[in-house]
């Protein structure tokens, strides 16, 4: 079978495309802007990709192409696959028809820590023997050689995470809603993706579609702590377990002991002692995502002791305080966080665990969410945990100035709060300032869901 990707270098369209040649497809692809590193994901999957859309991209006989949702009417490309009415389908419809009909689909879903949750909850599922698939948004290092946004596992159970961003331009519904949920896991849920849902009771809704999925012989898993994800329990026609730090849960993680690198805690099941772990992760946030994988290990059937030493050996998702390296004392981070919630528990993870040490937050507005205004107020409180801010401009710079978020209110708002923050202007400007101010100990927190113009790399120099 012949598949053609319009728009690949998306780390879920990459992957799928990698999934599909494991699967013994003919698999090629265009994009506008291929850019590592998912061009050498895709080099090293042996997979073919075109520069640009162009109408002769579509070429010989394909049996199917999958559109990417930043495609939209007037791509070159799409406009000649509709004229020659070549069968086409979105991404998360490839990977129901291909991947899930025929197994356990566990989705993790949420606003924050998917990505996380799915990486943990695949990997203690693979530590205890019951082989699953695994597909997730980031690059989960226990998988593959230097690690891997996929696995493809002989076992029933396929670990997929749960987006709630659109799927196509002729499907604006969530891609969740195409994943067959036997599990499904919502960690949280919060107003997010500005650009494509009006409101909060709007990105609620995509959640209830979700929850009313779940089989009745199926599992929802709700994250207690979350107000949000709380309100979905009503909906549920599935068995329910909650999860979380607080009482009433019938998972509760207890007694967080963060110490250097790992937290470690203890949780009760049903208000009974159900084992002591220890996860190299920071942050609250971070146990109730393992929280979720131990819940779903369990119920799969793995032992609390296998889940235990899973987790001591769970080897960390690039790109979520990646530690990228150490130069002149200072140890420099790279972050994905582009939400307030997530900037917000990031930060205070890593302050909890070094309480002494002076934390610069470099932050990057990038996102289609982080770009707006609408997050001003939040913006405002998230970095509380930082004792250095560097905001540089936003990269969505052609949004009206109305919807924009203003990053000269952002830090005098922060300074009002008793921050130091600054503009960080320019990739060079942020650098240079660190690199003037840094004392031996610091810890610089880069936070962006893109690239951020190699700034980890070209800080890490500068300091040497």
């Amino acid at each position: 079978m012949r598949v053609h990707f319009i728009g690949i270098c998306g780390t879920a369209m990459a992957t799928l495309a990698a999934m599909l040649k494991w699967k013994g497809f003919d698999v090629g692809g265009s994009d506008q802007d291929v850019y590592p590193p998912m061009s050498d994901f895709l080099a090293a999957e042996g997979i073919p990709t075109l520069a640009g859309y162009r109408a002769d991209h579509i070429a010989g006989d394909l049996d199917l192409v999958i559109v990417g949702n930043a495609i939209s009417r007037g791509n070159p490309e799409l406009e000649e696959v509709l004229d020659r009415k070549i069968r086409y389908c979105s991404l998360p419809e490839a990977i129901r028809d291909h991947f899930l009909w025929g197994a356990r689909s566990i989705v993790i879903a949420g606003t924050h820590g998917k990505t996380t949750t799915t990486a943990l909850t695949g990997w203690v599922l693979t530590h205890g023997g019951v082989d699953p698939s695994v597909l997730m948004g980031g690059i989960g290092l226990n998988f593959g050689e230097r690690g891997s946004s996929y696995r493809m596992g002989q076992g029933r159970d396929f670990v997929i995470e749960g987006d709630e961003y659109d799927s196509a331009f002729f499907d604006k519904t969530a891609k969740f809603l195409k994943y067959l949920p036997d599990i499904a896991v919502v960690n949280n849920v919060e107003f997010d993706h500005a650009d494509i849902y009006a409101d909060f009771d709007a990105v609620t809704l995509a959640f209830r579609r979700l929850v009313n999925l779940v089989p009745r012989r199926g599992l929802l898993m709700v994250g207690a702590d979350s107000p949000g994800a709380r309100a979905l329990v009503a909906g549920a026609t599935s068995r329910v377990e909650t999860f979380g730090l607080g009482e009433g849960v019938a998972w509760q993680a207890h007694d967080l002991d963060p110490r250097g690198a790992t937290t470690r805690f203890s949780v009760r099941r049903h208000g009974s002692p159900f084992g002591d772990f220890e996860v190299p992760l920071l942050g609250a946030h971070n146990v109730r995502n393992t929280l979720a994988a131990i819940a779903v290990a369990t119920e799969i059937g793995i032992g609390v002791e296998r889940i235990a030493e899973g987790l001591r050996r769970f080897a960390g998702i690039k790109r979520r305080l990646e530690v990228v390296g150490t130069a002149d004392g200072v140890t420099v981070y790279d972050d994905f966080a582009h939400h307030p919630t997530a900037v917000g528990e990031t930060l205070a993870g890593l302050r909890a665990s070094h309480p002494e040490a002076r934390i610069w937050a470099v932050f990057e507005p990038r996102s289609a969410s982080s770009c707006r205004r609408v997050f001003q107020d939040d913006f405002a409180r998230a970095f509380a945990a930082a004792d250095e801010v560097l905001v540089a401009p936003v990269f969505r710079s052609k949004l009206a100035e109305a919807e924009r978020l203003s990053v000269p209110q952002l830090v005098r708002d922060l300074n009002a709060r008793g921050q130091t923050a600054r503009e960080g202007g320019a990739i060079d400007d942020i650098v240079g300032v660190i690199v003037r101010e840094h004392r031996r100990g610091d810890l610089v927190v880069c936070m962006s869901n893109g690239a951020f113009g190699g700034i980890h790399q070209k800080l890490l120099r500068a300091l040497a």
